[in-house]
């Protein structure tokens, strides 16, 4: 197996790079190199510099809207937009439900869904997780009667990443209560300006309003919005969780990570000399580096795998559970690196005359990663779910 790039994927690298110099705006990039927030405005600025060059939907075929590139190209194109900071893609519609759509979805479906998507006027949150229903995503309780032409809606999702900026929804319900927990869950598609639906805010550690509580009362869905059949949506669901968590890998987040934690350490002084100098830090930082390039490397593998017509199976899993670890422990050595710097200020320090509190290039954001990013072992299923999923897989049943 031939882990180099070939010519002509060295070519395509050159053109992505050249895109990337010539049409990422410079207040995006430096707002993301510096972590700060780019707002609704900034994701759909980006979105529709995208879709413009015809670069949104790297796993997409052409027939749909897509590149219709293969495993290799996506894998170059995310490397070198987290190289460049470019603004991560909202996956939601485009990296999730998509796929779902053209796998399983009705023709009527993917011809009014998809080219909304690929054009930004549907925005789309995803309602998976409850309240006592986070990694044993199988115990949800929102409930959908049949009413007619209509289902009727009735419970609560948590956690639901930008659903104040979503229009629509795409929802696990349960329609068979009789039913064992994985076989009477169904996949809905929701308009978010339904009445019965109201979006809470849940403010996170660092400030931010980035996720929500979605409370479903009485809200009425056509039955035409159901994908697939009735009672398989845990099929359907499962489909998308393999894009999910292979995209929370990370490999090229962490990549960049690692290079603004190399800057870091390198400018910070400890004891009158540079911090990648101290022998403990520098040995923190060999070893995640060692780790991020078997990841890597793995990650090539099992593209290489995907190209030559291999779909990804429990690799998925193992992908999800060592690129959050790697991801986490590089916001650990940022923030390590940062110091007395990695403390956020106090709202009352802000008032007035603040000129004393400017802070070293590349710590403003730290902890806010530090703390918002502890995230990602859990969603997208826990990684001792995952555990639990490669033990079945790889050793027969034996945990």
């Amino acid at each position: 197996m031939d882990l180099n790039y070939s010519a002509e994927e060295l070519a395509f690298r050159e053109e992505v790079r050249e895109f990337l110099r010539e049409e990422l705006p410079t207040d995006l990039s430096d707002a993301v190199r510096e972590g700060r927030s780019i707002g609704k405005e900034g994701h759909e600025r980006w979105h529709s510099i995208l879709n413009a060059r015809g670069w949104l939907a790297p796993n997409w075929p052409r027939a749909y809207g897509g590149c219709a590139w293969n495993a290799v190209q996506r894998h170059i194109f995310e490397e070198e937009c987290c190289r460049a900071h470019a603004p991560r893609i909202v996956p939601f519609g485009l990296t999730m439900l998509g796929p779902v759509l053209q796998k399983f979805g009705s023709d009527a479906q993917r011809d009014y869904f998809l080219p909304r998507i690929l054009s930004g006027e549907h925005w789309w949150c995803q309602g998976y997780s409850e309240p006592g229903a986070g990694s044993d995503l199988a115990s949800l309780r929102t409930r959908a009667v049949r009413d007619g032409d209509h289902y009727v809606i009735n419970g609560q999702k948590t956690w639901t990443t930008l659903g104040q900026y979503a229009n629509w929804i795409f929802c696990l319900v349960r329609t068979d209560p009789d039913a064992k927990q994985q076989e009477g869950i169904s996949f809905l598609l929701i308009d978010m300006d339904t009445p019965g639906i109201e979006v809470r805010p849940i403010i996170l550690l660092d400030g931010t309003h980035e996720v929500n509580e979605v409370w479903f009362t009485d809200v009425r869905v056509p039955v035409e919005n159901l994908v697939g059949e009735e009672n398989q949506g845990w099929t359907y669901a499962k489909y998308l969780l393999t894009h999910e968590r292979t995209n929370i890998a990370g490999v090229g987040f962490s990549q960049a990570g690692l290079d603004a934690v190399k800057r870091l350490a390198r400018q910070q002084m400890h004891r009158g000399r540079p911090l990648a100098e101290n022998p403990h830090f520098a040995a923190r930082l060999a070893q995640v580096e060692i780790d991020l390039m078997a990841m890597a490397t793995t990650n090539l593998r099992i593209i290489s795998a995907a190209a030559a017509g291999q779909a990804p199976g429990v690799e998925s899993s193992m992908l999800k559970v060592k690129g959050t670890e790697i991801r986490q422990e590089i916001n650990d050595l940022a923030r390590r690196a940062a110091g007395a710097y990695a403390m956020p200020f106090a709202s009352e320090a802000l008032e007035g005359d603040n000129s004393n509190l400017a802070q070293p290039e590349g710590t403003a954001a730290v902890s806010a990663q530090y703390f918002n990013n502890r995230k990602l072992s859990i969603f997208g299923g826990s990684n001792e779910i995952q555990k639990n999923i490669i033990a079945k897989v790889k050793l027969g049943g034996r945990t």
